[in-house]
C-alpha cells in the first residue's frame, strides 16, 4: 500500500503539471519531425517554380481555387516524395554528418510511421490535383512522385548517373503548374523544364564536391567519389552551365519574354559560367561554395525576371 507522501505525490499538481509538459514536448518534438520529413526548405523551391510556371501559362491569372488546389496539391506530392526519399535512405543518411540527425535515421520516428506519412501525403496530393486541378497535373506529379522515389533514389549507390536521373523529377514542377493552367504540355512547359533540368547539374555537382567525403563513407556512388582528382566534375559543371546559357534564353522565342529578360538572363548565364569554369580549374572547396552559393540565387533571379517581362508583353 502506498505511503500518504507517495499518494501526495502521486497527486501533485506540480506532478501532474510536469508530466503534461513533458507529453507535449513529446508531441511538439514529433511534429517538428513530422515536417523535417518533408524537407520544407528544399520544396519551397518546388512550389516556387510551380508558381512561375502557373503565372507564365496564364498571365492574366487563373481562378483561384486553381491557384490554391496545385500549391496545395504540389506540397503534398513534394513532401511525400520528400518523405519516402528519407525512409529509403536512412541507412546512408545515418553515415553521413549532416544527415544522420535526420528523424527516420537517429531513430526519432520508425520507417513504418515514415511510409505511412509519406503514402498519406503523396496520396492525398494527388488526389487533390485530378479532383481539383487537372488529371494531366496530377500525371505529372505522379511522375515526379515515381521517378524521384523509386529510380533516383536506389540509383545514388549504384551509378553516377542517379545525379543525371534525379535532375528530372526535379524539372518537372514548372510543368505541373503550366498544365494546370493550359490542360496542356506544349514547347514553353519543355523549355522552362529545360532550364531547371540544366541549373541542377552544376549545383548538385558543387554539392557531391563539397561533401564528396561523407558521400564515399556512405557509399553513394557521385562523380567526385569516383573520380576523386574532381576532373571530370568540374569539366562537367562547365559543360552544363555553359548549355544552360542559350537554353535560359529560348523564353524570348516562345513568346514568354523580352529585352529586359534577355539582359538579365544573359548577365546571369555568364557569372554561372565564370564561376563553373573557375571551380573546374581550381577544384577547392571555396570554389566549389561560390558556385554551389550562386546557383541558389540564380533559379529566383532568373525565374522572377521572367515573371516581370512576362507583365510587361
Amino acid at each position: 500500500m502506498k505511503s500518504t507522501a507517495q499518494a501526495t505525490a502521486a497527486s501533485s499538481p506540480v506532478t501532474s503539471a510536469g508530466s503534461w509538459a513533458s507529453a507535449t514536448h513529446r508531441s511538439t518534438f514529433r511534429t517538428t519531425d513530422y515536417i523535417a520529413l518533408t524537407k520544407p526548405r528544399l520544396n519551397l523551391l518546388v512550389l516556387m517554380t510551380t508558381l512561375a510556371g502557373l503565372y507564365l501559362a496564364s498571365p492574366d491569372g487563373v481562378a483561384l481555387s486553381v491557384l490554391v488546389h496545385t500549391l496545395v496539391g504540389t506540397t503534398l506530392v513534394a513532401g511525400g516524395a520528400a518523405a519516402f526519399n528519407q525512409v529509403w535512405e536512412r541507412e546512408t543518411d545515418a553515415l553521413m554528418g549532416r544527415t544522420r540527425n535526420r528523424p527516420v535515421p537517429s531513430g526519432r520516428l520508425g520507417v513504418t510511421e515514415g511510409v505511412r506519412f509519406a503514402t498519406a501525403l503523396s496520396v492525398a496530393g494527388i488526389a487533390e490535383l485530378a479532383s481539383f486541378v487537372n488529371l494531366l497535373s496530377a500525371g505529372v506529379a505522379a511522375l515526379t512522385l515515381v521517378t524521384y522515389v523509386f529510380v533516383y533514389t536506389p540509383l545514388k549507390r549504384r551509378t553516377s548517373l542517379s545525379t543525371l536521373v534525379g535532375a528530372i523529377p526535379g524539372a518537372l514542377p514548372p510543368v505541373i503548374g503550366w498544365t494546370a493552367a493550359e490542360g496542356t504540355v506544349t514547347l514553353p512547359a519543355l523549355v522552362l523544364f529545360g532550364i531547371v533540368f540544366l541549373w541542377q547539374m552544376p549545383h548538385f555537382l558543387a554539392i557531391a564536391w563539397m561533401y564528396r567525403d561523407e558521400y564515399a563513407a556512405a557509399g553513394i556512388l557521385l562523380l567526385p567519389v569516383l573520380e576523386p582528382d574532381g576532373r571530370r566534375t568540374g569539366r562537367q559543371a562547365l559543360l552544363y552551365a555553359a548549355a544552360l546559357w542559350p537554353v535560359s534564353l529560348m523564353p524570348t522565342l516562345v513568346g514568354l519574354a523580352g529585352g529586359f529578360y534577355i539582359g538579365l538572363a544573359t548577365l546571369l548565364g555568364c557569372a554561372f559560367i565564370v564561376l563553373s569554369a573557375r571551380f573546374a580549374r581550381e577544384r577547392s572547396f571555396p570554389a566549389a561554395r561560390r558556385l554551389f552559393l550562386f546557383s541558389i540565387a540564380y533559379l529566383p533571379l532568373l525565374w522572377g525576371a521572367l515573371v516581370a517581362d512576362r507583365l510587361w508583353i
